[in-house]
């Protein structure tokens, strides 16, 4: 079964950016992946996906400020995030977006504050 490991979270001011990686343990290239998140005490929701062909999706509110990337030669998922503001902080997590979900890992904390 193929693990996911987020990381590149971190503490960032308002206005500010942080990219995200997403490295699988195999082959996800014929996989449409996505990148939750999740804030204190609230579920945890899909913010953006992307597909095999490598069209991305984008949840109302991170549209024009997140872009999400795959580079299917290392397995690895990205989330770009810029402009954010204290309400992106939560932990972010990939997962599969289309068919069944994967393990879930660890995550990665993103804390946006001055």
């Amino acid at each position: 079964q193929v693990q996911l490991v987020e990381s590149g979270g971190g503490l960032v001011q308002p206005g500010g950016s942080l990219r995200l990686s997403c490295a699988a343990t195999g082959r996800i290239s014929g996989r449409t992946m996505g990148w939750y998140r999740q804030p204190p005490g609230k579920q945890r929701d899909l913010v953006a996906r992307i597909t095999t062909g490598g069209f991305g999706i984008y949840a109302d509110s991170v549209k024009g400020r997140f872009s999400i990337s795959r580079d299917n030669a290392k397995n690895t998922v990205y989330l770009q995030m810029d402009s954010l503001q204290p309400e992106d902080t939560a932990t972010y997590f990939c997962n599969y977006a289309l068919g069944d979900l994967g393990p879930w890992g660890k995550g990665t904390l993103v804390t946006v504050s001055s």
